[in-house]
């Protein structure tokens, strides 16, 4: 039972790494097209909440840590599409970062993570989150995570710095 479980585990894990770059194809709802300007400036991550799936199924997120290391992360976003997130350890992601607001009825930000040398324009993975809110000084992005035939959500509610 214990390998079956353990065995449960790894495939959910798998298919969440798998689906972690994939857009979302379910309707959510969502803020609609919030300007590029309400998301520039320096933000800190204040929560990580999950809808529809369980805190410990999530290992990973972004290929970086796991979502409660995100909890306090710090990202500075340029109006140029440049940022920079740093997590409470110290750990720092340079990204090159956008808005689609050509995504049916969801806003999604969007960022790639750029490397030493990387051209934004020649990175063709990255991360698309559902911008669920965003008034200018607080912000909810959604990450959606396939499990089974439903999708679950990684929330991240964001505090911008005055």
């Amino acid at each position: 039972m214990k390998k079956l479980v353990q065995f449960s585990f790894a495939v959910l894990a798998f298919t969440l790494v798998l689906s972690a770059c994939s857009s979302s194809k379910n309707a959510v709802t969502g803020a609609s097209n919030v300007s590029r300007g309400k998301f520039t400036g320096t933000w800190t991550v204040n929560n990580v909440s999950y809808d529809g799936i369980v805190q410990q199924a999530v290992q990973n997120v972004f290929d970086q840590a796991p979502p409660q290391d995100f909890v306090g992360s710090t990202w500075k976003l340029t109006n140029s599409g440049n940022g920079i997130y740093t997590l409470q350890n110290g750990t720092s992601q340079t990204i090159f970062w956008s808005v689609n607001n050509n995504a049916g009825s969801n806003q999604l930000f969007q960022f790639k993570k750029l490397f030493q040398g990387d051209k934004a324009q020649k990175v063709t993975e990255g991360y698309q989150l559902v911008v669920a809110s965003n008034d200018g000084n607080s912000m909810t992005l959604k990450s959606p995570i396939v499990v089974g035939n439903k999708t679950a959500y990684i929330i991240y509610s964001f505090t911008k710095a005055q």
